[in-house]
């Protein structure tokens, strides 16, 4: 705290310490430049010095750390050698130990395991490491200080803990601290009365660090009632402690060094004291140091005024830059009072505000990860490719290349779970599209059914033949979740799919993809897929950062995660189950997703950030209030099943929210998952592929389903049982997917519902169809053309909404054929003429037609 410089004018004035002329010399103190000296001296503030005492510390640790580990294996061969400690034994020759570091890594471990605090004095290496990382690394040394305070009593606790529980021992388990601790505190209180000191000690430590909540303790069941806050293992420091601290200007220097000339000016004669405000609770928090000094004056000194001094004292307060609105005078008994500076009470308030960051995960804090010994091995039946078999396809495949005067100069085999890669380098002068060709004839030379030609493969300038092994590999889930690449992931969504051609785990990163289209025909492991990607999320992720909309037409494939209402899934509030089976209800979701798109978007408006992740960071970092709406917001994954059937009952009703969630959801953390086993183009259309850049495809029947899922063939020359390929961008690559069979999946799930779950579920916003029969609540089905069903079914079957096809196919008159037109516009089965240009057809399919009109027959 500063003092006011008027006050040092009047002290200066009643006092008579300094006269006028000093008082100038005071206020006009200018910083003097050191006289330069031709000899060099030493610059003991470099920084430097703390980098190499940090290195040499580190150092010491790693060599005490090795000279302690080999003392637990040779102290009984050095011990008699080591015993009696002289200088000489450093020099004797003839003097061999056993000790790994020599004699002066047995004397020195012998020092402080039997002549300081025994095993406990390993501490002294955690000691140095973290003394010379905060040298490295230019940290205050108040941290460390307290740090090695609290080691110190941790080893001669432990110390003679040691000692008492392993005292018949030979091992000097508690050192000389622990065995003399122990001896006299035995004779001072007895075994029984050292125990429960140590016990007592023990359980106020507990108390004392972890602070447990015993207000359910019940004796029934101690435990039940016990619950314990986070773990802080810098509880008790200051706050200070770890604040940068702030440079002085030069003002504020002269002004404490004239604070402290008056104070050894008025100490003498004890005119002065000084008494402590307790601080207030945002300087208790930062540390403050803050004290208010009161001078108690004369009278004379506090009311007096020599109006010369006091002009010219004002001009110096203008030179050295200090407001006058900072003076704070009090006239009761010549006290006059110093107050805080405005800057340290903002600063206070700041500290007061600052706060640990967010957590989402403390809403369900006793929550635990399913572990993987809930999921089955599948080590027997893992099979090893015969060198022989290698060797018998490459000759194969170099006497066919032959046969059609193709000649190679190299080729290399790559082993994987299912298929194995043979990379050939061709001669110079041969056309790649010659290989290409031979697809099929090296195909019937192998006697190998999916023979897939790569040429060239994409960044190595070699030809990449897929030959299927005979016998195929299971890749179990466990073995993919248990990889450290799965592990280790720092990504979003991480999904672990399965295995590469070259044996290696693939994971990837759903929120990059951002949505992912499933394609593959029936029993190809379809469904396996969709449970290795579920049950990834539900490896990795918390309940509140992930949330889960299923929807599964068929019924049967997702209706096991039903349990987990209360944890990871999100449904409407008005549904029954929480998988969404309904056509009716499918619909609903959707849009209820798209207002939960727009809520969220505009959450990120508020926010002036770009996406999901900055928004979640913002938020967790208090840089958002939830008393303005804000809240943390969880990733949202939808997956359907099924999705030829949803296309096939509600057609544009279904299509048109996925296309815009497609569309615009990547960047609120709303992803999409959608399957199918009929990868046809009125079921998979050219707005939906557009925005699902990742497409995984399962074995298809026909090369026309693969260039639909793929753009491209290679998906109808898999083998099937999980052999698939993952296309992102341009490149594609085959994998087998991860086997997990359903008592896995159950087991996994019943692991999480069995834990207490949310309070309630994770509701998505209502969504009312205010559409639902709008336009033809007035038109009954006694209003339609006799013929209206068959003309109908003639426009939707050929996706041409004509009226002149109609009247040819159906041999109406135009009038008739345009009533019945109408008539199909305004129940939404058609859209609006477009002059000359056929009328959009609504309706993709004849079942979704028939359903319409049976719903229309029975209203």
């Amino acid at each position: 705290m500063l003092l006011s410089l008027s006050k040092y004018v009047w002290l200066i004035n009643e006092l008579g310490v300094f006269n006028l002329k000093n008082r100038l010399l005071i206020m006009t103190v200018k910083k003097q430049k050191p006289k330069s000296s031709s000899t060099p001296k030493f610059n003991w503030r470099d920084e430097r010095l703390p980098k190499i005492l940090g290195v040499i510390l580190i150092l010491t640790a790693i060599y005490l750390a090795i000279s302690f580990v080999s003392y637990l294996y040779t102290w009984k061969m050095d011990q008699d050698k080591v015993l009696k400690f002289s200088w000489g034994m450093l020099l004797q020759a003839d003097l061999s130990v056993q000790n790994w570091l020599g004699r002066l890594g047995a004397i020195i471990s012998n020092a402080f395991f039997y002549w300081g605090f025994g095993l406990p004095s390993m501490m002294v290496v955690v000691l140095l490491i973290r003394f010379g990382l905060d040298l490295i690394r230019r940290k205050s040394l108040i941290p460390f200080a307290i740090f090695a305070r609290n080691s110190f009593v941790i080893m001669a606790f432990f110390s003679l803990l040691f000692e008492f529980i392993f005292r018949k021992s030979d091992f000097t388990w508690g050192g000389a601290f622990g065995e003399s601790t122990c001896f006299w505190l035995t004779n001072f209180i007895g075994q029984i009365g050292l125990f429960f000191l140590l016990l007592f000690t023990m359980m106020a430590y507990f108390m004392w660090r972890f602070n447990p909540n015993l207000d359910n303790l019940t004796f029934s069941n101690p435990l039940a009632g016990i619950s314990m806050p986070s773990f802080d293992f810098f509880k008790g420091m200051e706050a200070s402690d770890f604040q940068p601290k702030k440079t002085k200007s030069t003002v504020e220097n002269i002004t404490d060094d004239i604070e402290e000339l008056f104070l050894q000016t008025l100490r003498p004669s004890g005119s002065y004291q000084e008494r402590a405000i307790p601080p207030t609770q945002a300087n208790a928090k930062a540390g403050s140091n803050h004290h208010e000094l009161e001078f108690e004056l004369p009278a004379a000194a506090a009311t007096g005024k020599n109006p010369e001094l006091e002009l010219d004292f004002d001009e110096e307060i203008d030179s050295v830059l200090i407001g006058k609105d900072d003076l704070n005078l009090s006239g009761y008994n010549g006290l006059a009072t110093v107050p805080v500076s405005p800057e340290s009470q903002i600063e206070a308030i700041k500290l007061q505000d600052d706060m640990e960051p967010y957590d989402p995960t403390l809403d369900l804090s006793k929550y635990k990860m399913p572990h993987t010994e809930l999921l089955l091995e599948y080590d027997d039946q893992k099979v090893e490719v015969d060198r022989s078999e290698l060797e018998a396809n490459k000759d194969q495949i170099i006497a066919t290349l032959l046969n059609y005067k193709i000649e190679i100069t190299k080729i290399r085999a790559t082993i994987g779970p299912t298929v194995t890669l043979y990379e050939i380098v061709p001669a110079p002068g041969v056309k790649i599209s010659k290989i290409k060709n031979l697809e099929d004839d090296i195909a019937l030379s192998l006697s190998a059914l999916g023979i897939r030609i790569i040429a060239p493969i994409p960044g190595k300038g070699t030809i990449g033949i897929e030959v299927p092994n005979k016998n195929k590999q299971i890749v179990s889930l466990k073995e993919v979740l248990m990889s450290e690449k799965f592990t280790q992931s720092k990504m979003a969504l991480p999904i672990a799919l399965g295995k590469t051609i070259s044996n290696e785990v693939f994971v990837a990163d759903l929120a990059k993809m951002p949505h992912l289209l499933v394609a593959g025909a029936t029993g190809q492991g379809k469904s396996v897929g969709i449970n290795t990607i579920l049950m990834s999320l539900l490896y990795k992720k918390h309940p509140s950062q992930v949330k889960l909309v299923l929807i599964d037409p068929k019924k049967v494939e997702l209706f096991p995660y039903g349990n987990l209402d209360q944890h990871f899934l999100a449904f409407l509030p008005d549904q029954d189950e929480p998988i969404i089976t309904e056509t009716s209800k499918v619909i609903n979701t959707l849009n209820s997703l798209c207002i939960e798109m727009d809520d969220r978007y505009d959450l990120l408006k508020k926010a002036r950030v770009r996406n999901l992740k900055e928004y979640n960071e913002k938020f967790t970092d208090r840089k958002l209030s939830p008393n303005e709406g804000h809240k943390f917001l969880p990733y949202i994954v939808l997956v359907i099943d099924e999705f030829a059937d949803l296309i096939m009952t509600a057609g544009k009703e279904v299509e048109l929210p996925i296309a815009r969630l497609a569309q615009l959801a990547r960047a609120i953390g709303i992803h999409l998952i959608i399957a199918t086993q009929r990868p046809s183009v009125n079921i998979i259309t050219g707005t939906i592929k557009a925005n699902f850049p990742a497409r995984l495809a399962f074995k298809v029947t026909s090369k026309i389903d693969s260039r639909t899922i793929l753009d491209g063939g290679g998906a109808d020359q898999l083998i099937g049982a999980g052999d698939m390929l993952l296309s992102i961008g341009s490149a594609a690559v085959r994998l087998q997917c991860a086997f997990v069979d359903t008592p896995e999946v159950e087991e996994v799930i019943k692991f999480i519902a069995d834990q207490p779950g949310f309070p309630e579920p994770f509701y998505l916003p209502e969504y009312k169809n205010d559409d639902i029969d709008s336009g033809n609540s007035d038109l009954k089905m006694s209003d339609l053309d006799e013929n209206f069903d068959e003309a109908a079914r003639l426009i939707v079957s050929s996706q041409h909404g004509s009226t002149s096809q109609i009247q040819r196919k159906m041999q109406l008159g135009y009038n008739r054929a345009g009533r019945i037109m109408d008539q199909m516009e305004q129940l939404g089965i058609v859209g609006p003429a477009q002059g000359s240009k056929p009328r959009e057809v609504l309706f993709y399919s004849l079942d979704e037609l028939n359903n319409f009109l049976t719903n229309l027959k029975n209203r």
